[in-house]
């Protein structure tokens, strides 16, 4: 056999595990294990590996994505850890930025930050704004800080110096100081994490690595032994929230780069299917049993960024979460999954989220203890689900304790049945995610009307139908695998890393001898994280640089390509910046300086090639296999709905709403104003009637 690959995403409710082997896709849904998450990836495998008719010991690849680094950032159970960072600078951390993300509310409250102050540790010693050292720092400096670690017991420290991103000798220094003396605590420095400009996010960053660094080790060991021990010997990778994958042994050291790994998967996969359809914008919507990802996709490319949030406490209000700065797939993430959890609030409105049942107890129809209602409660009782075949038919539904949940929790407070409630529960999670899909359309400057939606993970299907007909999209995708599209995208991600770095440079001081060494060493840094885990292929190197006009207070991106690059020219530069920012902001600014703060190379391998798909215009009707009363938003009643086996349809066949689109990991409701056609690659291609 030449080759057996398994792609395995660790969601907050269900583990998807995906085998491709002879050109044929094998998948499963277990629940999350949350003890020990390599148990429910072992349980998977198995699965996988009969349906194959392979052995464990044949798998040849193993691509994992999870969320177990940003769930522990997001609940605090981190290591005990310590950040060291310069005299002066000790609360940085905890001043952030000074803005006020919600400008009106008197009573705001910051968030935490991820260390206490008794945590936080100074050195002197200073290296200023150009690289140059101020003022020394010696081996004496640093040992009674060291000596003061050692006595209060920290698992791991994160150093954050000032200017460590021109000068990192200084942290280097402290890095030694600290392994002599105590050789089993894990250091990250910030140089090494995230040697960019702004200290906040550098500091921020570099704690966050420090903080999940034991756990995520003590778990990716835990892994690479168990599938030792079940026979399988071959490489595992994990993909990284930009979207690429990298070796198992620079996740244990970089383990922030994991954050956000399973929603890069799926807009990976969101990416290839946009390819294959020759879509030039496409709504990625990822929806699993925790939160909702969504996601622009132009050109194929999903749009990136250098910094991004985790678990922002006010209202999803940009400014309200934990900055964390690393090379990462631009999305809006919501707390809207299966396992959202249903509340009525002090004005007696519906809220839904971001509290989560998760796969312990999970949603009160799983019958495991759960007595809140949930999303999954909701599409329960309106009849989307099938109570005896959700999840493959691993998981018996209990339609009488959903229904009992929703009345207790919503039902008696607003004087409602459980359809109503239900009702209420899945507008308000719907109208919430729409309200994230235009806030990150308008942030962007995009109409979502010109847009096709592709939708996947489990819950994605059940809503996407009407959230099209609440964003005015009129084309709708639901590809084959939908249910484990993140698993499904780590098999087709290539092996990358993006290294970037800060180094201040003024247009009228362009240097292209400097900047050519600086591209080159970036250029060999990202080279050497991709061949840990591919020797052989050629591997693509994209250029960007970060640029404003002098006094701005953030950048624009601007791509260069290689011979740009390596052969700098200033009138280039300019010209580059000037085009994108008028195309951004409608024009450019006369007499003005213009400088670059960031350097990046992302080295990449080439993407796998993608066939067009000869798209199939609706033939016949597909054949019902049954029916059954489904409440329809359009008449808010219910209705009764044919159903169809995914399966069944032939190419071309189609379905006309309302109606049900039945398969082992999720279903496709369509409403009443849409009309499904089965694609010749088995994408459901939902379309407004007419």
């Amino acid at each position: 056999m030449s080759s057996v690959r398994l792609g395995v995403d660790i969601g907050g409710t269900f583990t998807d595990v995906v085998l491709e082997a002879d050109g044929e896709s094998y998948s499963t849904k277990v629940l999350t294990t949350y003890a020990a998450p390599e148990n429910a990836i072992i349980d998977g495998m198995h699965q996988v590996c009969t349906k194959a008719g392979v052995m464990p010991a044949d798998v040849t690849q193993i691509i994992h994505g999870t969320t177990l680094a940003t769930n522990a950032l997001i609940e605090r159970r981190g290591a005990k850890t310590a950040l060291i960072t310069t005299e002066g600078f000790r609360d940085v951390i905890e001043m952030r930025t000074e803005s006020r993300f919600e400008q009106y509310d008197l009573n705001l409250v910051l968030p935490d930050p991820l260390l206490p102050r008794q945590m936080r540790y100074t050195v002197p010693g200073r290296i200023d704004a150009t690289g140059a050292e101020l003022k020394p720092l010696t081996r004496a400096d640093i040992e009674p800080v060291v000596d003061a670690i050692a006595q209060a017991g920290y698992e791991s420290v994160a150093i954050g110096l000032i200017h460590s991103y021109l000068n990192d000798s200084h942290e280097k220094l402290v890095r030694d100081v600290l392994a002599d003396r105590l050789p089993d605590v894990m250091i990250s420095l910030s140089s090494e994490v995230s040697p960019q400009m702004r200290e906040y996010e550098r500091f921020n960053t570099v704690v966050a690595n420090a903080y999940i660094k034991p756990l995520m080790k003590s778990y990716l060991g835990r892994l690479k032994g168990r599938l030792a021990d079940e026979g399988v010997g071959c490489n595992i990778f994990l993909m990284h929230s930009g979207g690429g994958i990298i070796s198992l042994e620079n996740a244990a050291d970089f383990p922030v780069r994991l954050v956000e790994s399973g929603p890069a998967g799926g807009a990976v996969f969101a990416a290839h299917i946009a390819a294959r359809y020759g879509l030039d914008k496409v709504l990625s919507f990822d929806m699993g049993g925790t939160t909702a990802k969504i996601c622009l996709i132009k050109n194929q490319t999903p749009k990136t960024s250098r910094v991004f949030e985790v678990a922002r406490t006010y209202r999803f209000k940009k400014g309200s979460g934990m900055p964390i700065s690393i090379p990462v797939i631009d999305m809006v993430e919501i707390g809207a999954g299966g396992g959202s959890l249903a509340h009525v609030d002090a004005m007696r409105q519906i809220r839904v989220g971001p509290e989560s049942a998760g796969s312990e107890p999970g949603p009160a129809c799983y019958g495991r203890g759960g007595g809140r209602p949930a999303v999954t409660d909701a599409d329960l009782v309106l009849g989307k689900l099938d109570p005896d075949n959700f999840a493959g038919g691993s998981i018996q539904l209990h339609g009488d304790a959903s229904a009992a949940a929703l009345v207790a929790e919503i039902g008696e407070t607003l004087d409602m049945d459980a359809a109503q409630a239900a009702f209420g529960v899945a507008e308000v999670v719907d109208e919430n995610m729409a309200n994230a899909a235009r806030v990150h359309a308008v942030e962007n400057g995009e109409d979502l009307s010109d847009y096709t939606m592709i939708a996947f993970g489990g819950a994605a299907p059940l809503h996407a139908g009407r959230l099209c007909e609440k964003l005015g999209v009129d084309r709708l995708l639901v590809p084959p695998g939908a249910g484990v599209g993140s698993a499904i995208g780590f098999l087709r991600a290539p092996f990358s890393f993006e290294a970037n770095r800060s180094v201040y440079m003024r247009l009228t001081d362009f240097d292209p001898a400097k900047i050519t060494t600086l591209l080159s060493d970036l250029k060999a840094e990202a080279t050497g994280f991709v061949r840990n885990c591919d020797a052989q292929s050629p591997i693509i190197s994209e250029f960007k640089v970060y640029m404003r006009y002098s006094g701005q207070g953030w950048e624009i991106p601007i791509s260069l390509t290689e011979e740009q690059a390596m052969h700098p020219d200033v009138a280039t530069f300019e010209a580059r910046f000037i085009a994108d920012y008028t195309k951004l902001f409608g024009r450019a600014v006369a007499g003005m300086d213009i400088e670059i703060t960031v350097w990046s190379v992302n080295a990449t391998t080439p993407p796998e090639p993608v066939g067009r798909v000869d798209e199939a215009k609706a033939t016949t009707p597909a054949k019902a296999v049954g029916q059954r009363q489904m409440f329809d938003p359009a008449v808010a009643d219910f209705v009764v709905a044919d159903m169809f086996s995914r399966g069944d349809m032939t190419i071309g066949q189609q379905s006309a709403g309302p109606a049900v689109v039945v398969e082992a990991e999720t279903t496709i409701i369509v409403p009443s104003s849409r009309v499904a056609t089965r694609q010749p690659d088995g994408c459901i291609d939902l379309r407004v009637k007419g």
